[in-house]
């Protein structure tokens, strides 16, 4: 079998262009999964690029506090699987870099990350809802 390097090449920058952790491509018998760690997440926010896909906001003009938004646009779910616990509820401490919940996108079930510490005061969706890209999710004090 031959490796395509120009496609795997293709779908490592969807991976950072669509801030996903993960992404599966099929053609045929040929399936292709790319996935990047935590780490390399969190180096590429830290670097000196601008990211469009911060997950929490703070606005000035906000006086209800920090706003946990959407980094893609997809399906809000609030719990590791259907029935389950869910990742948070309101009244809750939370810390920098806990999950709140999860956006699926294209199958792929991405985690969305607290980072701030803070308690929460909102959650504004509701389970399976459709998100989109910079929606608030949760509202932190």
């Amino acid at each position: 079998m031959k490796i395509d390097k120009k496609l795997i090449k293709e779908l490592v920058d969807h991976l950072t262009e669509f801030n996903l952790t993960e992404l599966e491509y099929q053609d045929g018998n040929t399936k292709i999964k790319v996935s990047k760690s935590l780490r390399g997440i969190e180096q590429i926010k830290s670097s000196s690029i601008v990211s469009p896909t911060k997950a929490v906001l703070k606005n000035p003009d906000d006086s209800e506090g920090i706003r946990v938004k959407s980094p893609i646009i997809g399906t809000a779910y609030l719990a590791p699987e259907p029935g389950g616990k869910k990742f948070v509820k309101v009244g809750d401490k939370i810390k920098k870099g806990q999950t709140v919940m999860i956006v699926e996108a294209m199958k792929t079930m991405n985690h969305v990350p607290s980072t701030s510490d803070g308690v929460v005061t909102k959650i504004l969706v509701n389970d399976g809802q459709p998100v989109e890209f910079g929606q608030p999710l949760i509202v932190l004090k």
